[in-house]
């Protein structure tokens, strides 16, 4: 059953523009105004020492947390960890967090799914997961990277192109803008369900 029109939103833009923070605003403001809703999902966030950027951690909606990427890491099993530019991928430790969030159950009124990129596409369980999550009918608010060098990821191009999908560009002149017409967006769906 492929997914309503515009059910499921993608936040895109060039890195460090705003995406998990607004995904993050819009769930606080969703939370604030619909206290009711069982929101599921996920964000990413930098994790930094002293003021460098050295990884990215998986944070739960309820606010549970593990590593999802680091420079630092040097254990045994982390050898054999893909790599994205100086970050090894803890496979493991995205998919005990992120997946069991995206199990669709017929109470979740809203997924978020903070990313869908190319750290969290080694898994081989997860864009499974997120496609059974956008067909589900349930309405999806994702961020998803831009193209580079002209070149989508396979994953994310078919998200990009699905017929259910409405594409919300950010950049840092639109930030606050694209915020409120993503809550819009959703509040409007949400009174539906």
């Amino acid at each position: 059953m492929a997914a309503a029109p515009s059910r499921c939103l993608l936040v895109t833009g060039p890195p460090g523009v705003g995406k998990t923070t607004l995904v993050t605003r819009v769930f606080e403001t969703l939370r604030e105004s619909h206290p009711h809703l069982n929101i599921r999902g996920f964000y990413t966030r930098e994790v930094r020492e002293s003021g460098e950027r050295v990884g990215f951690e998986v944070v739960t909606l309820d606010g549970r947390t593990g590593p999802l990427a680091s420079s630092k890491v040097s254990s045994r099993e982390s050898v054999r960890w893909p790599t994205v530019g100086r970050y090894k991928v803890d496979i493991a430790s995205l998919e005990s967090l992120a997946l069991p969030e995206l199990q669709v159950k017929d109470d979740t009124d809203l997924f978020i799914i903070d990313e869908v990129g190319k750290m969290e596409l080694f898994s081989s369980a997860f864009f499974p997961a997120v496609m059974r999550v956008i067909e589900s009918n349930i309405p999806v608010l994702a961020t998803i990277p831009v193209p580079r060098l002209g070149r989508d990821i396979p994953g994310v191009a078919r998200l990009r192109n699905h017929p259910g999908a409405v594409i919300y560009t950010l950049n840092t002149g639109n930030r606050d803008a694209m915020r409120e017409g993503v809550y819009n967006h959703l509040s409007s769906l949400l009174q539906k369900r």
